[in-house]
């Protein structure tokens, strides 16, 4: 009798522990706030960036130039603009800022010229498309979503794709468009550092009122959107100019689907920036996104791992901008800093420049 008493009360115990567990479970789920109507997430490059090497002029146009973005990005989702149209519209307006190191202000292959990389994913269909090597297409994720809609091609590159962006009625400019003194600068500085005579200036000099140096150049300005609009859908765009002093028609991660960038509704989106021959290798954004939707990790816990983990393991740097399966967002670098920016229908607006705590979304 003693046994069996001592069984049920056991079980009594366990049944009721089991009861409190339930509703705090469940008292957790009723004060979690709702998750967000829409979102955004935006980047504009990671590595060497800390405080000590910026000057107050330059901090405040880094500053500047990502809260008006996210203010803007904000304003269209508000209005019920679809993800893809704020995510082509805010690349556009970071490949027209000399900050960043795509269209105007990309960095420069080692011959003095430029080659341009860019792709876009859309999550709800997995429709994607992809240029690379472009040298005269003003707006690269332009031609990365005509190469999605309008060709039977994931991706375009070199010559080929320049001409189907011109048949396509893109702006088409002269390189010396893309051309800033202060990535001349960074091109001769590497190569002097390679021991490679430099080409002729074919652009420069130039008035840049862009030109806010840094003493170390080992940074990334690849730029990215992560957008999740009313309907839900989840759009990822990623564009760049590459590595200075590039050659032999170096192709990066961010034209690469599933590397540099990915999306897919109701699991997540995710653009990269860094050293892309290690996000290729680790095929970055669609790992992030595996382990979101196998795993069943939330968006910040599988951005830190892959980054944390698998990038670092193999001695690869940079970073990701990820958004949830409800649009959370998240980003994770193993650098110095990123440049980087959320906002959500809850009222959220975020820009950070430097060194961040792994799980300050938590």
């Amino acid at each position: 009798m003693r046994k069996f008493l001592t069984i049920g009360t056991l079980g009594l115990i366990g049944f009721l522990s089991a009861c409190v567990h339930v509703d705090a479970d469940f008292d957790l789920e009723l004060n979690a706030p709702p998750p967000p109507e829409w979102s955004l997430v935006i980047h504009g490059g990671a590595g060497v960036i800390t405080r000590e090497a910026m000057t107050p002029e330059t901090e405040a146009a880094y500053t500047a130039a990502l809260t008006e973005l996210v203010s803007t990005g904000s304003g269209m989702l508000q209005d019920g603009a679809a993800g893809l149209d704020v995510v082509e519209t805010l690349i556009n307006s970071m490949e027209d800022n000399p900050l960043f190191n795509a269209g105007r202000g990309a960095v420069m292959t080692e011959d003095g010229g430029f080659s341009l990389d860019s792709s876009i994913m859309v999550g709800d269909t997995l429709d994607s498309g992809a240029v690379a090597g472009l040298s005269n297409v003003r707006h690269p994720i332009s031609a990365a979503r005509k190469a999605m809609e309008n060709s039977p091609h994931v991706m375009l590159a070199g010559e080929g794709a320049d001409q189907f962006a011109a048949q396509e009625g893109l702006e088409i400019v002269d390189p010396s468009w893309f051309y800033t003194q202060r990535r001349w600068e960074s091109l001769l500085r590497a190569l002097e550092r390679r021991g490679v005579e430099a080409p002729p200036n074919r652009y420069g000099p130039k008035d840049d009122s862009a030109r806010f140096a840094f003493p170390d150049d080992r940074k990334f300005g690849t730029v990215g959107v992560v957008a999740m609009d009313r309907s839900g859908n989840i759009v990822a765009g990623t564009s760049t100019g590459g590595t200075t002093a590039k050659r032999w028609g170096r192709v990066g991660d961010s034209p690469v689907i599933g590397a540099g960038t990915y999306a897919k509704s109701d699991v997540c989106g995710v653009s990269s920036t860094g050293t892309g021959e290690y996000f290729i290798r680790l095929s970055i954004a669609y790992a992030i996104c595996s382990r979101i939707e196998l795993l069943g990790e939330d968006a910040q816990t599988a951005a830190d791992y892959v980054i944390h983990t698998s990038l670092s393991d193999l001695g690869g740097d940079g970073g990701v901008i990820v958004l949830g399966p409800q649009g959370q967002p998240a980003w994770s670098f193993n650098t110095e800093g990123m440049y980087r920016g959320y906002a959500t229908s809850g009222g959220e607006q975020v820009v950070e420049i430097y060194e961040y705590n792994k799980g300050a979304f938590d």
